[in-house]
């Protein structure tokens, strides 16, 4: 079955001075997919608050995740979730988890978000969403269905906190380090997972800065993005494709957007061809 798109231009999870170019880089992907099967998540305007929390504009995060989990029920087959920051994840895998309990997670991100909002530098969710979704964060966003640590697979990942590197170590999280993510690790990584199928994130600051720079987080030695599409058409030609979230595009302008599309287009190609 041919996947479908939801696009989330959220910008109320990233700490980043860019974030409202998020906005801008979900609305020009959208622009390149098919509008008979991509459907828009509304967005508030408003910042919103952090209900009492260490989470900054929890509130407008939690009512996307509402608003995403809305339109994913209607949704047949695979999704690809085009944001926004990376807690667009929080309503796309959330989702995911209690359809397909079973699926492994592959996070494809310099940075693993794994920090909690006592242990986050900048309290914006985007650097929570992992643990959140892993089941540590703050009750209004855990999902109903938790993931466990042992179906997640990180790869790319080039920057962590002291609290995350705790946590990895603690759970024995799986990663592939950055000069290392080939379709046959990370075929090997999931399959030592036990799963079947397969959600694919990809924050785009997992590719190398000098490749893309439509990012707000710009980590040096990343993927190249020749390699990472390659990889995604072999790993996801041997896994159950259970959906993908494609994250995290912050051009600066529109002429600088055009520049970047070409490579978001063909990992989307990759993606869509799963299906």
């Amino acid at each position: 079955m041919a996947a479908s798109f939801v696009v989330v231009p959220q910008w109320q999870g990233s700490g980043s001075s860019r974030a409202m170019r998020l906005v801008d880089g979900a609305d020009a992907i959208r622009g390149d997919l098919p509008a008979a099967s991509t459907r828009l998540v509304a967005v508030p305007l408003e910042a919103g608050d952090d209900q009492g929390t260490a989470v900054h504009r929890l509130s407008s995060i939690a009512l996307v995740r509402d608003r995403m989990v809305e339109v994913l029920r209607e949704a047949h087959g695979p999704v690809i979730t085009i944001g926004g920051d990376c807690g667009v994840e929080l309503g796309a895998i959330g989702h995911v988890l209690t359809e397909q309990p079973d699926v492994a997670v592959l996070w494809l991100d310099a940075h693993p978000d794994l920090n909690t909002p006592e242990s986050s530098p900048s309290h914006a969710f985007t650097g929570m969403v992992l643990r959140t979704l892993l089941g540590d964060g703050p009750a209004q966003l855990v999902p109903p269905v938790t993931l466990a640590p042992d179906r997640l697979v990180l790869a790319g990942m080039r920057s962590t906190d002291p609290d995350e590197e705790v946590y990895l170590a603690a759970h024995c999280i799986r990663v592939v380090e950055s000069p290392e993510v080939t379709a046959e690790t990370l075929i090997a990584a999931l399959e030592s997972t036990g799963a079947t199928s397969v959600y694919v994130h990809i924050d785009l600051d997992v590719i190398d800065p000098s490749q893309f720079a439509g990012i707000g987080y710009p980590e040096p030695f990343g993927v190249d993005a020749t390699a990472l599409v390659d990889a995604l058409k072999t790993v996801l030609a041997h896994f159950h494709f259970a959906g993908a979230g494609v994250t995290e595009f912050a051009p600066s302008s529109a002429e600088s957007a055009l520049d970047d599309l070409p490579t978001i287009l063909r990992i989307v190609g990759a993606l869509s061809a799963a299906s």
